[in-house]
């Protein structure tokens, strides 16, 4: 009794003070290099008992943070680190308090959160009209059961899309999705799609809870499947509804480890059990892991059902099958099975329109590939370039826009956001001051940020040389094109030198660097790489053994000099073993070298590709990505520095097994 009535003087302490400190002054800016004051410093320290859940420590040294521009930090943090004991009162004071803030939209997307794992409908209601961000699945999931309890709307489809793009079992969207079946609004084959997708990524477990909301007994025959399917296979050969979907899950997760094994089964017999929309998932599955096995087998196993069966991410991979067989009029015909949105992304526009051009027999087709490549030129990407070549035309920049105007970077100068962004990364909160930048430029008002603000956003981070929000902010905009944003040229006197002294375009490394670490120094990876050209520490000391660097201290990996030296030299060796080829160096770069000798001649033979095919067939969607957008970085990084015409395909050039004549690999490359 005597700790309940301590909490609520606590609590009513807490809301008093709230109520009669002042906000910090709007028009606060914040300079770069100035010392922290002792607010800040305050500020700090409520962050590391924040850290530390040390909530008595956090509440002691809140009024301490009065005045400084980041007080509103600290008081999300203490109000989040106990908000499952927190009351509606002072949640309410603190919305109202910070109102505006990224703060306030946060700890309400936080709130109502809470209050949906609670089922407190009443005061989810209340809350969730003046949510601003509106970009979390979760609270759009219990919206969503509110719709559909308060006033009986139709929201099977949004729920569906949700909880199939859903990558863990959480709370918001499956429990909406259990809803909707027991009230029969989502059909069976929904819940069965989610466990396929699920086996698919290698989730049982949410495999195992979405084919529970049909019966509890189909749960214990996926942990079956999962833990042997052959064995499952073998078992259960029953022909009925559920038997053939959960034969389905069996084949699918057999393919991830041997798509021959899952075409086996099939042929043997599966096939004819299956209806004919899950024989088509079956053998799209299992075309598609042996694509990404890079297996010859693979176009064959496609063709085993039409391509208007597939869904759209089986086409993709059959397309890719077809890029690598030169199979041209496949690769015409699996895209136009695509849906109109799978059909239209740009990647597989440039590809129907170079089949096109391959299958071409009058000038009709050509014309029809040229437009198709006209709707698509110019210089945001890899595709883009492509099709910008493809036409004739040679890479060039685009205009810059105005520059910004005083009053413009008087806006940037003023605005609470971006000064409270830009104090936190100055006081070392770095991944603060990122997401209260991206809430101002991108979420604090519907679409965003227009054009110019962003510019001047853009340039104010530019100044500061904080150059991740420096280029993504950049980015953003929809017409005005600012390269000099987007693509900037920090740290010229340690890339260049040190990249010409060791035969290294300056503007190959200046597109790596950009697309590793955006310019952050100590930027680090989950995987432990760290610093500009993102080094792990294994191949740095390799590195630095191999170059000579005698003096090579592992706490010295992040320094700029240091880690230009090592990752440049890294990139020069991986460049060399790949014969030149910057497609494959990049790619080495990104997942190792042991791939992408894989990858060019699976079994040591295989056929020439194009880059450009070679790139789209990676199997690794993260290295696939970032091949492409190194390449396009660094195709306009040598407009900047170089000549101001240039050619990505000139940078592209073939890849295939390698030749008997070139020297032994360097197998002890990491």
């Amino acid at each position: 009794m005597r700790s309940k009535i301590c909490k609520t003087r606590i609590i009513l302490t807490l809301l008093c003070s709230a109520a009669v400190l002042p906000l910090p002054a709007s028009a606060q800016i914040s300079t770069p290099g100035a010392p922290s004051s002792a607010a800040d410093d305050a500020v700090l320290a409520v962050n590391d008992a924040y850290r530390r859940g040390d909530r008595a420590r956090m509440a002691a040294l809140l009024p301490q943070t009065r005045g400084s521009l980041l007080e509103p930090w600290a008081a999300y943090w203490e109000l989040r680190a106990r908000l499952r004991d927190a009351q509606p009162a002072e949640v309410d004071q603190f919305l109202r308090r910070y109102a505006g803030t990224y703060q306030e939209d946060r700890l309400r997307n936080d709130w109502l959160l809470q209050l949906g794992r609670q089922r407190d409908w009443p005061n989810f209601k209340r809350l969730h009209p003046e949510f601003r961000m509106n970009d979390d699945p979760q609270v759009q999931c219990y919206a969503l059961q509110v719709e559909r309890l308060d006033k009986g709307t139709n929201v099977t489809g949004p729920v569906t899309e949700r909880w199939l793009a859903a990558r863990t079992d959480e709370d918001a969207c499956t429990t909406a999705a259990q809803l909707l079946v027991s009230m029969r609004e989502m059909p069976p084959a929904t819940v069965w799609q989610k466990a396929r997708l699920a086996i698919e990524a290698n989730r049982p477990e949410v495999a195992r809870k979405a084919v529970e909301m049909l019966s509890v007994d189909l749960g214990k025959q996926v942990a079956a499947i999962n833990s042997s399917p052959m064995r499952y296979l073998a078992q259960n050969t029953a022909a009925d509804g559920p038997s053939q979907e959960l034969a389905l899950l069996a084949i699918i997760k057999l393919a991830g480890s041997d798509p021959d094994a899952a075409a086996a089964q099939l042929q043997g017999g599966w096939a004819r059990r299956l209806t004919a929309e899950e024989r088509a998932w079956a053998w799209g599955q299992v075309g598609k892991q042996a694509t990404l096995r890079l297996s010859d087998a693979a176009p064959a196993y496609f063709s085993q059902v039409a391509d208007r069966a597939l869904n759209d991410d089986h086409l993709a991979w059959k397309t890719r099958a077809a890029l690598r067989a030169g199979d041209w009029k496949q690769v015409k015909a699996s895209i136009e099975a695509m849906s109109h949105d799978g059909r239209f992304e740009t990647a597989w526009i440039y590809w129907h329109a170079r089949a096109l051009q391959a299958l071409a027999r009058g000038d009709s087709p050509r014309e029809e590939a040229l437009r198709e490549f006209e709707t698509i030129a110019g210089t945001g990407g890899f595709y883009e370039m492509l099709a910008l070549e493809a036409l004739g035309r040679p890479i060039t920049l685009p205009p810059a826009p105005d520059p910004v105007t005083p009053r413009e970077r008087a806006w940037a100068l003023q605005d609470p956001g971006l000064q409270r962004a830009l104090r936190a990364i100055d006081l070392g909160l770095r991944n603060e001051g990122v997401r209260e930048w991206h809430y101002t430029i991108a979420l604090a008002q519907p679409g965003g940020l227009p054009d110019r603000q962003l510019l001047a956003a853009a340039q104010l981070a530019c100044e500061r040389e904080i150059w991740d929000r420096c280029i993504n902010t950049s980015e953003r905009t929809k017409e005005a094109v600012d390269v000099s944003q987007r693509f900037p040229l920090p740290l010229k006197d340690i890339v260049a030198p040190r990249s010409q002294a060791i035969g290294l375009d300056p503007a190959y490394v200046y597109g790596l660097i950009r697309q590793e670490s955006r310019f952050v120094t100590h930027a680090r990876s989950g995987a432990g790489a760290s610093g500009l050209m993102q080094v792990m520490p294994a191949t740095a000391r390799w590195t630095a053994r191999k170059i000579g660097m005698a003096d090579f201290n592992p706490a010295r990996i992040n320094e700029r000099e240091v880690n230009v030296a090592l990752g440049t030299a890294y990139l020069k060796l991986a460049l060399d073993d790949f014969d030149g080829s910057m497609a494959m160096a990049s790619a080495a770069y990104n997942a190792g070298p042991g791939r992408p000798r894989n990858w060019r001649a699976p079994g040591g033979t295989g056929p020439t590709l194009e880059a450009a095919i070679w790139a789209e067939t990676i199997p690794f969607a993260e290295t696939r990505d970032y091949v492409k957008k190194v390449l396009a970085n660094t195709t306009l990084y040598a407009a900047l520095l170089h000549e101001p015409q240039q050619s990505l395909l000139s940078r592209l050039g073939t890849v295939g097994p390698r030749p008997s004549s070139d020297p032994p690999v360097d197998v002890d490359l990491p």
